[in-house]
């Protein structure tokens, strides 16, 4: 817990900005969380959304300490733990357990990538809500329907004539 700081922030906050290099990777405690950029015509898609339990950042730009072309927002209050990159590298280094963990992490998260992306390739809108559905409700409770229908990539119209499908 000493490389970790306890951060609490309310809703629709954005804590790392495009432009900027992430200056922490995050732990969800409580809340929900999006990953987003800015496409060539100014709309926001959503590339991630995470609950807890998980980790959070921009991770390619976290990793590599470049600036990032995406921006991070609570969703909904957000208790958060948060750690720099140099205090993670320093805990890396001195824990051999959190090292090993530190690369199951990864590995979660590059295996969670490419599903999304074959899913988002494969499976047609209506499936991805389902799935959506199934896996992650607790998302579609407390999440707001335009972000969800940005990250199943579609428009938010799409969505509410699924959603009205299902419900029949």
């Amino acid at each position: 817990m000493q490389y970790f700081e306890p951060v609490l922030y309310p809703k629709n906050r954005v804590i790392e900005e495009e432009g900027k290099i992430p200056g922490y990777l995050y732990f969800i405690v409580s809340g929900f969380i999006r990953l987003f950029h800015f496409n060539d015509k100014g709309e926001e898609l959503t590339t991630h959304i995470n609950c807890p339990p998980g980790f959070i950042t921009s991770y390619s730009n976290f990793a590599t300490q470049k600036k990032s072309d995406e921006n991070l927002e609570c969703v909904t209050q957000c208790e958060l733990l948060r750690i720099t990159k140099s205090d993670l590298d320093t805990f890396i280094e001195q824990s051999a357990a959190f090292k090993d963990f530190s690369i199951r992490v990864f590995q979660q998260s590059l295996s969670y990538n490419e599903t999304r992306a074959k899913e988002l390739a494969t499976l047609n809108a209506e499936r991805r809500y389902l799935k959506l559905m199934e896996e992650h409700p607790e998302v579609l409770q407390n999440v707001p329907m335009q972000y969800i229908a940005s990250f199943l990539g579609m428009n938010p119209k799409s969505l509410s004539r699924i959603r009205k499908q299902i419900i029949k």
